[in-house]
């Protein structure tokens, strides 16, 4: 009976807007997870190339950048739900054109109006760290990491039974069309939240795009506001988001034509991959309360230089060992580095901050995806994902140097 009351205390907060978040998380990811496993590969099948991955992944993000200043203003002034339940509908119907494309043109398409639908994503991210008490911030993102992944462990495992059963392009088809439904699921289920900051309330159009001017001087003003260590975190981000970009859909195509991993092989390696996130989550959450928020960024840089170069010169035995690393690497860095924004940024701030540091990152994003694909088909396969190695160092010296994690973290 302690037992069962000790893990009621400790799990107490997961209840309102984080549960809600939460379950919906579940739903939508798992949704991505089934035909993103073969993504590149469909686009591919649809007269497509690692270069136009890029071009789509490049305007995308574009997109997405672009309504990142209006979608932390107005989350800011007139609060997160509304942003948060209208346009998930929208990113659910985006998924229509990925389910019908006879050629990759109609998944362009669908990118972009997907993306900037999620004019939502800084009230989203506000919300979360809105929702969770401060002592209890690593240990709730770890579970938003934990639960989403729970979730997503089958889909690779159905999309490689598709796979088998119908083939690539009918079977990235009906895993699609589970996206649209299990999105709009989601949509609905967000409509139940409850707004935190301010009263909230329905957004004019006219004043979401007449807000632009005025929401990008203000989310560019925000910086002389919030801590220092902020900047530097931000700043530090930058070399990660570029690399990651570059390699970000190239992936499953350097395992199949460089290491002569298959499609059949590849759902079982990211299955595995997941478990392992899902073993390490509530550990490494617990960590991060516990003992702060810096050390553990600073131990997934250098996790992250093995799984590497594991990868890079890999055979099936020593992707089997990269891949617990990755997962390793990839949930510390996840807890900390939303932890310790929450941490900093005061929650009348968070909206602008999150929209400031997701337009240059969501830029970035999209010339690193173009840059990656080109490279990867046109210059050497291997080099993208040195530049991923080498910039981990700027990173790790910006966060050793100079972000400190703040005496009285923000609530």
């Amino acid at each position: 009976m302690q037992i069962i009351a000790n893990l009621r205390k400790e799990f107490s907060f997961i209840q309102g807007n984080y549960l809600i978040l939460v379950v919906s998380w579940i739903l939508m990811d798992f949704a991505m997870e089934l035909p993103g496993t073969y993504y590149p590969r469909y686009v591919e099948e649809l007269a497509g190339s690692p270069t136009i991955v890029g071009v789509i992944g490049f305007a995308s993000f574009l997109a997405l950048a672009s309504v990142q200043f209006p979608g932390g203003y107005l989350a800011d002034k007139y609060g997160r739900r509304w942003l948060i339940s209208t346009m998930t509908f929208g990113v659910a119907l985006s998924y229509i054109f990925y389910a019908i494309a006879p050629i990759w043109h109609f998944i362009f398409l669908g990118a972009m109006i997907g993306n900037f639908c999620l004019l939502y994503q800084p009230a989203l991210l506000a919300m979360i760290a809105d929702s969770l008490p401060s002592e209890r911030r690593g240990m709730g993102f770890s579970i938003i990491m934990l639960i989403t992944r729970v979730a997503t462990t089958p889909a690779p495992a159905v999309a490689g039974l598709l796979y088998s059963l119908y083939g690539l392009v009918p079977s990235m088809r009906i895993g699609y069309v589970v996206v649209v439904v299990l999105f709009l699921i989601a949509a609905a289920l967000r409509s139940r939240l409850k707004e935190t900051i301010g009263e909230g309330g329905k957004i004019d159009p006219k004043e979401l795009l007449n807000s632009y001017p005025k929401a990008m001087k203000e989310s560019t003003e925000v910086w002389n506001v919030v801590p220092r260590s902020m900047l530097y975190l931000f700043i530090s981000g930058l070399f990660g988001t570029f690399s990651n970009a570059m390699v970000m859909s190239n992936f499953l195509f350097y395992a199949k034509y460089q290491l002569g991993i298959g499609e059949a092989l590849w759902w079982q390696l990211q299955t595995y991959l997941v478990v392992t996130i899902i073993i390490l989550a509530l550990p490494c959450g617990k960590l991060v309360d516990k003992i702060g928020r810096k050390i553990p960024l600073l131990i997934s840089y250098f996790i992250f230089v093995p799984a590497l170069l594991l990868f890079m010169y890999g055979d099936l035995v020593k992707l089997l060992l990269a891949l617990p690393l990755v997962g390793l690497a990839n949930v510390l860095m996840m807890a900390t580095l939303s932890s310790l924004q929450a941490d900093l940024v005061p929650k009348e701030q968070r909206g602008k901050v999150i929209g400031f540091t997701n337009f240059v990152n969501y830029v970035l994003t999209a010339l690193g995806m173009l840059a990656g694909g080109f490279v990867y088909e046109h210059v050497n396969p291997q080099l993208p994902f040195f530049f991923l190695l080498v910039f981990l160092l700027p990173q790790f010296l910006i966060t050793l140097l100079w972000v400190h994690e703040p005496e009285k973290r923000e609530e």
